[in-house]
């Protein structure tokens, strides 16, 4: 019986898209692990050329997605109901928030804020004089750019066809080949065609969730180290690496409702008052003041940093434009990965609530954490307690955040509560991409029920393992550049998802028929 209950189990989840994921991922991972070096320099090298060759495509992509946002938001289409318009949405407004702040931000914005101000100080935009007092103001405002309107718009853009297809249509399947369908028809999305872009949607998640697992555990394991006073050995992020996996296992095991609402919403709570013990701790007069500058020297330059491109630069580019448009690549490949489990959790919102809330909430959050640690980071160094523009030169970024709190006081309290904020902000980002991994390889009906626990279980596996393994053999930086690469073919599939939106909801006349009466 026992043996008969794991088969039925194990028939719920579809591995002919499944197997050949882990399959490539694999094929893709050993040779580049064994030729790290050399591998690196392959890729990156593609991927420069294709940066320099489509920095402006980068820009214009973010911009079109983020006008593509506003314009189903505005319009007839923002009132749009995905489910029953008599349902009341599955989570309050603050939990569905506070998920997708979760989901959307994860422990990065704990490193991106504390230090990327420095990386643009120390290489600045303009012709400005590295480590000036304009420098300054351009390096937080762009840290809180990178967690802006754009990205999210990003990460947001491919959900509204999703949540139609699961929550109107009641399609069985929660897959992008679904959303699709509109456009391709039965033949191509329930042959090869379907399958390849299923394929390619979990080699590109599964990959990346491993990089995240990878380069988060560093934020943990360099404050704990200078918290206990050891040295970062694989022990070390291996102890860090197993608790996470526990972590987030159990959060995705027992689902949306009793783990990832939950462990997201208290993480708000947890995270916030972290920033007033800092405020009350630090130097919060000087915080606030600079979190006021930055907002208003990034709104007067919002436009500017948009569509900066230094075409016309005599010199090598700055640290804002390369990074930049990484960081729009990079964003690419989690686009789909956003917007499935966006869907999923948008019962009884509408168009306009589902969009707005991914474009505003997480942005609010991400330009209140960067004013708040950018600003700890800012003031250590213009007081001389920590040379961070020195440091950051010289070491990982990672590992100048333990100096930077250490000259707080209280300052074991406050790195315990950054180790647990960071930890759970990772937990919620990994459990939500376990879920929507193991939801979108399921053959259940995921318009009415959940994905199995047992392929949450082994997807959770399945990542853990894969970054343990690169970790060890040195395979981590050519899988992160790949990661990058792959969204280049996510790009062509979200600007599909938003026409099949558009056309699923114009043959049903949704503005009329599926909105709240």
């Amino acid at each position: 019986m026992k043996q008969r209950f794991l088969v039925n189990k194990w028939k719920m989840i579809d591995f002919r898209i499944f197997l050949p994921s882990i399959l490539l991922i694999i094929l893709i991972s050993i040779p580049f692990s064994l030729y790290e070096s050399e591998s690196l320099e392959l890729l990156n090298s593609i991927f420069d050329s294709i940066v320099n060759a489509f920095s402006w495509g980068y820009i214009w992509y973010a911009i079109i997605l983020l006008g593509a946002g506003l314009y189903l938001s505005f319009s007839k289409y923002g009132k749009v109901v995905f489910g029953d318009p008599n349902e009341k949405p599955r989570f309050t407004l603050f939990q569905y928030a506070a998920i997708l702040i979760a989901m959307g931000v994860g422990s990065t914005i704990m490193r991106t804020g504390m230090v990327q101000w420095s990386q643009v100080v120390n290489d600045p935009p303009f012709g400005l004089e590295p480590g000036s007092q304009e420098a300054l103001l351009w390096g937080n405002a762009y840290s809180m750019f990178l967690w802006s309107f754009q990205v999210f718009a990003i990460f947001v853009m491919a959900a509204p066809a999703m949540a139609y297809v699961i929550h109107v249509k009641k399609r069985p399947l929660m897959r992008i080949s679904e959303a699709c369908r509109v456009i391709f028809g039965d033949r191509f999305t329930d042959g090869i065609g379907g399958k390849v872009i299923d394929i390619l949607f979990l080699v590109s998640i599964l990959s990346g969730a491993a990089v995240t697992l990878g380069l988060g555990t560093p934020i943990i394991t360099s404050n704990l180290s200078a918290l206990l006073n050891i040295e970062i050995t694989f022990g070390l992020t291996m102890i860090v690496t197993f608790i996470w996996v526990f972590m987030f296992s159990v959060s995705a095991y027992l689902g949306i409702e009793k783990g990832i609402k939950r462990l997201s919403t208290f993480n708000i709570y947890l995270a916030g008052g972290l920033a007033v013990f800092i405020l009350v701790a630090g130097p919060g007069i000087f915080i606030l003041d600079y979190f006021t500058d930055t907002v208003g020297h990034l709104l007067n330059n919002y436009l500017k940093l948009s569509f900066y491109t230094e075409s016309v630069a005599s010199e090598t580019t700055s640290h804002i434009q390369s990074h930049m448009i990484f960081w729009f690549a990079y964003s690419a490949t989690w686009a789909m990965l956003h917007s499935v489990f966006a869907a999923k959790i948008s019962r009884g919102r509408t168009v306009k609530e589902m969009i707005l809330t991914y474009l505003l909430a997480p942005t609010a959050l991400s330009w209140i954490a960067t004013g708040i640690l950018g600003g700890l980071g800012v003031h250590s160094q213009i007081t001389g307690q920590i040379d961070v523009l020195n440091r950051i030169e010289d070491t990982e970024p990672v590992n100048v955040i333990p100096h930077i709190l250490s000259a707080l006081p209280w300052s074991s309290m406050i790195m315990i509560i950054f180790i647990v904020v960071s930890m759970i902000f990772l937990t919620t980002t990994l459990d939500s991409t376990t879920y929507t991994i193991a939801a979108y390889s399921s053959k259940r009906d995921m318009s009415r029920k959940e994905p199995s626990k047992y392929a949450r279980i082994l997807t959770a596996a399945i990542i853990t393992t894969l970054a343990l393994i690169l970790m060890q053999i040195g395979g981590l930086a050519p899988l992160e550049v790949i990661s990058g690469l792959m969204g280049l073919p996510i790009i062509i599939l979200q600007f599909l998802t938003i026409y099949a939106a558009k056309k699923m909801m114009d043959e049903d006349q949704a503005w009329i028929h599926n909105v709240r009466k």
